[in-house]
């Protein structure tokens, strides 16, 4: 049985996959590894690459799932994962790269977790090669605050990019929401988490590169701007507020959500005067609303559930919350995003 399952979601992943399945088979120490990838309906030549670099004789560790409809990062992961045979599932980005020494690292890290939970790497920007985050501390409206700190290893979530855990943990968290389709799966799973008591940490050592934003466009600055995607901020608006729904405790959810629902309209409409562009409140505001109505019953459900199994205080939740919000933080140092 393999020790490690490690899961690679690919959409149109063609240049960026053999650097990431490489990476893995070329890992330090002797563990045993599955390849898990799951192809999302590809356009490209994806498929024909793997049959190509990886023939099923010489790489009988290396599995590819094939949808024919396009389904998204949370149902793909969810298909991988019931598949995998793995000890410890490692969720890895098509456009990711992992240091050599990383599953060692992150297998070492997990045998002194106790119990254990989530755990992920540095992330460094793959063009610069400067760290980007080492797990990410939260706002009070769920946006991700970075954090750079050589000292803090205990963090509010991981980037979903490199996320490894325990797979009966996996089983136990219920995997993925797959109605959240894509963005934000990686921030409900660590809030998750440490509602039931599991750490979610990050390492001090090794390191995974990334192409951030390759898969949904922006999430990076450049030139002293934060650039991004109407979609992309979408469904980050979208699925941050479910998170906030599910996982707040009682009673600052039912203070926080009404709140944070205000700003957003607001927020809205101010970028939508500012840059003379409607669709920043049409296309990415409103239909947060519209998306709390439409999956009331499964948000809800899931609330009840995520709540009934809380085993950690109000306080030890929001210990990893950052109370300045992080947009300001944006704002002041980087203008008004743009967004394509």
């Amino acid at each position: 049985m393999p020790q490690v399952s490690v899961l690679i979601a690919n959409f149109n992943g063609e240049k960026f996959l053999q650097n990431c399945v490489d990476s893995v088979l070329r890992q330090e120490g002797d563990i045993e590894i599955e390849i898990i990838i799951h192809d999302d309906a590809s356009t490209d030549a994806s498929l024909e690459l793997m049959h190509s670099l990886y023939p099923k004789d010489k790489f009988s560790n290396i599995y590819v799932l094939k949808s024919h409809k396009n389904v998204g990062f949370c149902i793909s992961n969810n298909r991988m994962a019931k598949e995998a045979k793995g000890q410890y599932i490692l969720l890895l980005n098509n456009d990711a790269e992992l240091a050599s020494d990383a599953l060692v690292t992150l297998l070492s890290a997990a045998q002194l977790q106790a119990p254990q939970g989530i755990l992920s790497l540095p992330q460094l920007d793959w063009e610069t090669g400067k760290v980007v985050d080492k797990g990410c501390l939260l706002d009070p409206f769920c946006n991700t605050t970075p954090n750079l700190d050589d000292h803090v290893s205990e963090v509010g979530m991981v980037i979903g990019a490199c996320l490894w855990l325990p797979r009966t943990l996996w089983n136990n968290l219920g995997g993925f929401p797959e109605w959240f389709g894509s963005i934000s799966e990686d921030l409900y799973l660590s809030c998750r988490a440490r509602l039931q008591g599991f750490p979610v940490q990050v390492t001090q050592t090794s390191y995974y590169r990334h192409h951030q934003g390759a898969s949904f466009g922006g999430n990076r600055v450049k030139a002293n701007q934060l650039r991004s995607t109407f979609r992309r901020r979408a469904l980050s608006e979208r699925n941050k507020t479910f998170v906030m729904a599910i996982t707040y405790p009682s009673p600052l959810m039912q203070i926080m959500l009404p709140l944070h629902l205000l700003l957003l309209l607001l927020e809205g409409l101010l970028l939508s005067l500012l840059k003379l562009d409607s669709r920043y409140l049409r296309e990415i505001y409103l239909p947060v609303f519209g998306a709390l109505i439409k999956y009331r019953k499964e948000w809800w459900a899931l609330r009840r559930i995520v709540q009934k199994n809380r085993q950690v205080t109000r306080a030890e939740f929001y210990a990893m919350f950052d109370w300045m919000p992080y947009k300001f933080r944006m704002l002041a140092r980087h203008g008004l995003p743009h967004l394509r």
